[in-house]
């Protein structure tokens, strides 16, 4: 009888988010850059796969820095796929007054 070696769920996600992110840490920028004919693979596929990462959940504090640190270097190549931090604020949350009835009593 072969001894499995059998390794929690958890932990086998984990390594397979690592793989992941070596690998989007590998070619994203060579893809991005492309060829003559511009590049291989769009700003947006990038950016969906990094946030399908971010949506997978438990990810590691280091995993959660990689996975920010692609989408800054994202960011800085495509500026037009970010939303501004103005666009990401809940309705006005730049208020800092109380609601209308309280300001009139």
């Amino acid at each position: 009888m072969d001894p499995t070696l059998t390794l929690p769920s958890h932990t086998l996600s984990a390594t397979l988010i690592d793989q992941d992110i070596a690998h989007i840490r590998r070619v994203m920028q060579p893809s991005l850059l492309g060829d003559l004919g511009g590049s291989i693979l769009p700003p947006a596929y990038w950016r969906k796969r990094l946030h399908r990462l971010l949506d997978a959940g438990h990810l590691s504090h280091a995993q959660l820095c990689a996975v920010d640190s692609l989408l800054l270097q994202l960011d800085q190549f495509d500026p037009a796929g970010c939303v501004p931090a103005w666009k990401a604020l809940p309705l006005r949350a730049h208020e800092n007054h109380p609601p209308l009835s309280q300001r009139l009593s």
